[in-house]
């Protein structure tokens, strides 16, 4: 059995972080490698592995598992109606919402899928069933398996206000006790596609409103930078990029895109 002492070399960490860059253009700070030392021992012990230098040479040359390496390393916390002012925003702009097209929403970091689903509670609950779509992508193709189920702790309904809970949250029973399931009806809206935000996503159509939070805190500037311009390709005129509170995107000057309160931009011109 292999020891979970194991410890990544500087060397290797520089390799790593290489890679992932590459890859995702994600940039790990040196403060990350006891958090990409821990994330990487299971697949480490997977391959019996005793040199994380094996366990390199193997995602080089081999595209799933430098995939599985991203799933390991890019697992965020998430939860529903995370930072409530950017619900409160969206349930504003959905109420002057007259248009005979479809509300389009896209969750641009979707993770496991609560963002995408809060997005479409209160979608659902606004304009009805027939009236929206919700896309959530993520370059994470574990979290994505786990979104499409709609199944989460028990615990995470704690954050879903009680209207929202007696509507949309089925209690699980047997086997998902504990559990409980978005119900289909916000299932069948919601759809889930990997996605890397390096890459401009011309099939995914054009949304009126993008939800890009708590990810470009991975990224520097010039990468953020390519990241937001790739993104807002997808957001129609007048439509609102949202970012997280602790993020910003004031210094890159993207043209297109006015600030219309704190961390949320419309986009004003094509």
């Amino acid at each position: 059995m292999m020891s979970s002492s194991l410890t990544l070399s500087e060397q290797e960490f520089s390799l790593i972080q290489k890679i992932v860059f590459d890859e995702a253009g994600i940039s790990l700070d040196q403060s990350k490698t006891s958090m990409v030392q821990n994330r990487l021992f299971k697949r480490m012990s997977f391959y019996s592995f005793t040199k994380f230098n094996d366990y390199i040479r193997v995602v080089q040359f081999n595209r799933d598992e430098r995939i599985e390496m991203i799933n390991q390393i890019t697992t965020n916390e998430t939860y529903f109606f995370r930072e409530e002012i950017h619900f409160n925003f969206l349930s504003s702009i959905v109420k002057k919402y007259r248009s005979h097209e479809i509300f389009r929403a896209w969750s641009a970091a979707a993770s496991v899928g609560a963002e995408a689903y809060s997005i479409a509670m209160l979608l659902d609950r606004t304009l009805g069933h027939e009236a929206y779509q919700v896309v959530g992508t993520d370059i994470n193709t574990e979290v994505l398996k786990k979104a499409r189920l709609g199944l989460y702790p028990e615990s995470w309904v704690d954050k879903i206000s009680p209207e929202y809970r007696s509507k949309y949250c089925l209690k699980g029973k047997g086997q998902y006790a504990r559990q409980f399931l978005v119900a289909p009806d916000i299932v069948r809206h919601v759809t889930f596609l990997e996605g890397n935000l390096l890459k401009v996503q011309n099939e995914l159509g054009m949304f009126d409103i993008i939800f890009l939070r708590n990810v470009l805190i991975y990224f520097n500037d010039a990468t953020r930078e390519i990241v937001v311009r790739n993104v807002i390709k997808n957001l129609k005129v007048g439509g609102y990029l949202i970012l997280s509170l602790t993020e910003s995107i004031k210094h890159l000057s993207i043209e297109e895109l006015v600030q219309a309160d704190a961390s949320i931009y419309q986009k004003v011109v094509a």
